[in-house]
């Protein structure tokens, strides 16, 4: 597991910090079929734009997918910088950092796999995953996974021991 180089308590009750490994934990255990991550890119001109995507933690990171023609795609080939938020079980969680493309065939392949056997049909096609179906907003087949460089996590506990973080993380 990623430590994160910095932790920073932003509680205002009196609640100590969240360790990151509940975070990290709630990641691992909570199956993506059931769900929805929202991620968050930045348009030219500085406003965001957010849409659902389909993510995974796998190996210490956060992949997800997209169609090579959606906005926020095409948004993450000019500017890679974003985040991606999720309800999980007991902590709502903010990831920042950049995104970038897999195009390692023997990584999607893995992650194919692992999708796979969450419930999501897809196989590898070299670089980009196809399948029978996917959410509208992927746009069609092929779609194209990517990578979260963590560079910051917020979380916030909505379960006993409350609390709220912010973890750094080096990269």
């Amino acid at each position: 597991m990623t430590e994160p180089i910095r932790t920073r308590n932003l509680d205002i009750y009196g609640h100590v910090e969240l360790p990151w490994s509940r975070a990290h934990d709630a990641l691992i255990l909570s199956p993506s079929a059931d769900l929805t991550f929202f991620l968050t890119t930045v348009r030219p001109d500085g406003r965001p734009h957010s849409a659902g995507v389909d993510a995974l933690w796998d190996s210490d990171a956060l992949y997800f997918t997209s169609g090579p023609d959606t906005l926020k795609s095409r948004l993450l080939a000019s500017h890679a910088a974003c985040s991606v938020g999720v309800r999980l079980q007991g902590i709502d969680l903010t990831l920042e950092g950049f995104a970038t493309r897999v195009k390692d065939p023997a990584t999607v392949e893995h992650l194919a796999a692992v999708y796979h056997a969450n419930g999501w049909p897809v196989t590898a096609d070299g670089d980009t995953f196809t399948a029978p179906y996917s959410a509208p907003s992927a746009g069609p087949p092929p779609w194209s996974v990517y990578r979260l460089d963590l560079r910051t996590a917020v979380g916030v506990a909505t379960a006993e021991p409350h609390g709220a973080t912010r973890w750094d993380f080096a990269r």
